[in-house]
């Protein structure tokens, strides 16, 4: 009984998320506009809350972390959770100008690794998943942060928010696939997993 109220109070979140994002992801593009001519708080939140959805890496990367967590991880919310604690360091180290080395590598990696994490459905403990989540999530935050490394200030705490709430909605949208489908259907998993990994070798043979 536990478990089916869960999956359900999941999946409700999951569905809950995806509407939310849907007009943030729409007003962002108006907020990019008025960002550029230093409209405020708002608009660098709105910017950064849909930077993790305009990216495939980003997205699959971070829905995968949701998946796996949801389908071979126990307690399924730590490795998300390293995930956003690791990806808000990488966006401040992006903001304060630290060059981090082999940026793209990692997050081509990190795609290529969670997708076959999610095609296998690997267990491990937790501690070790956060570990293995929160290194990649700080080389996609090393990213964000040095594209939004014009944010100050206020600005810059509004961008790590919607960063990170981003983040967090799609966890959350992987977990409850995870758990609503996914654990039904194992074949479906492999086939996401497969195609994830697929992207990140071809994102890693392009910087090859």
């Amino acid at each position: 009984m536990k478990s089916n109220i869960t999956r359900h109070l999941l999946t409700a979140a999951t569905i809950a998320a995806t509407i939310a994002a849907t007009p943030f992801t729409a007003m962002a593009h108006v907020g990019e506009h008025a960002h550029a001519h230093g409209h405020g708080a708002i608009d660098s939140f709105l910017q950064a809350f849909a930077h993790p959805f305009t990216g495939a890496d980003h997205l699959a990367a971070m829905v995968a972390v949701g998946v796996w967590s949801a389908l071979a991880v126990r307690p399924m919310w730590r490795a998300p959770l390293a995930f956003i604690t690791l990806l808000v360091a990488g966006c401040v180290a992006g903001f304060a100008g630290l060059v981090v080395p082999g940026v793209e590598p990692m997050i081509a990696a990190s795609v290529l690794v969670l997708g076959l994490l999610v095609a296998v459905q690997k267990r491990m403990p937790w501690g070790v998943a956060a570990l293995l989540a929160g290194v990649f999530a700080f080389f996609h935050g090393a990213a964000h942060g040095a594209e939004l490394s014009a944010d100050t200030g206020l600005m810059a705490a509004a961008a790590l928010a919607g960063m990170a709430l981003g983040s967090a909605t799609l966890h959350l949208t992987g977990m409850g696939l995870g758990n609503a489908v996914l654990q039904r259907h194992p074949w479906i998993a492999r086939a996401g997993g497969i195609a994830t990994a697929t992207l990140g070798a071809f994102m890693l043979t392009r910087l090859a």
